[in-house]
């Protein structure tokens, strides 16, 4: 089943096409990849998608909903969140406050109960405790609860970012670039959170240049240049094809 459709999409600035007529669309459940050189547009959808960036053209559907004119949270508020190409985490919070800080999309404090601090507002500390506690298991980081974001090491702020979007509880997940700066073990231990994260019905959707983990996790593969789709298929029918090897992959990339 069809969980997002993109449509006809163009944004322009000035003059210049950021993206151009791209359509696809992903399937509930599945993890598809976004690839592409340098400036092809890739972080420009992801804008477009969350809301941040109006199309001049096109339309994008969630769950059969028109959201292509949504602000970004109501986007979140359907489901869909994303990490950023640089990390995000605020550094001289601990690790539970930066997950608190995503878990709050999910819960209606009202500000009665947070001054008066009502047995709601207790219900909604305790909520984000466990969800915190819950995230932190699932990605292997319990035990880091109180420890300062800035303190960890640069994997697992990449992985604090994850768990940051996990606590919201999102049901289409946007990576960008999230192997950006690992190691090969590193980004290993990325494949297996990720497929780990589809296990528990999430979808994925992630821009990523490192084609060992592209191929390796991805069901289907976009890739655009200059802004447009140039290609769409399974990691079999990329690595093959004619124009995606002599604009971006270069020699064969081994599956």
């Amino acid at each position: 089943m069809s969980l997002l459709e993109i449509e006809d999409i163009s944004r322009f600035f000035g003059g210049v096409a950021a993206l151009s007529g791209v359509s696809f669309s992903v399937s509930s459940g599945t993890i598809v990849g976004l690839i592409g050189p340098n400036g092809a547009g890739k972080t420009t959808l992801f804008n477009v998608i969350t809301g941040f960036i109006k199309p001049n053209r096109g339309r994008i559907s969630y769950e059969n909903q028109i959201i292509s004119g949504f602000d970004p949270h109501q986007i979140a508020s359907q489901g869909i969140i994303r990490t950023y190409q640089k990390t995000s985490i605020f550094p001289l919070l601990t690790v539970a406050q930066n997950i608190a800080i995503g878990h709050h999309r999910v819960l209606r404090p009202g500000i009665a109960s947070i001054i008066f601090r009502t047995g709601a507002h207790h219900t909604e500390r305790s909520q984000t405790d466990a969800r915190c506690r819950e995230v932190l298991e699932f990605l292997e980081m319990g035990g880091t609860a109180q420890t300062l974001a800035q303190n960890l090491s640069y994997g697992d702020q990449r992985k604090l970012e994850i768990a940051i979007a996990l606590s919201s509880r999102p049901s289409l997940l946007l990576l960008d670039e999230p192997a950006a700066g690992l190691n090969t073990q590193e980004t290993e231990g990325l494949m297996e959170v990720i497929r780990k994260i589809q296990s528990q019905g999430i979808t994925i959707l992630l821009i990523e240049h490192d084609m060992k983990l592209v191929m390796g996790i991805c069901e289907k593969i976009i890739v655009l240049n200059y802004g447009m789709k140039i290609a769409e298929g399974s990691p079999a029918e990329i690595q093959d094809h004619e124009e995606v090897i002599k604009v971006y992959l270069g020699d064969e990339v081994e599956i």
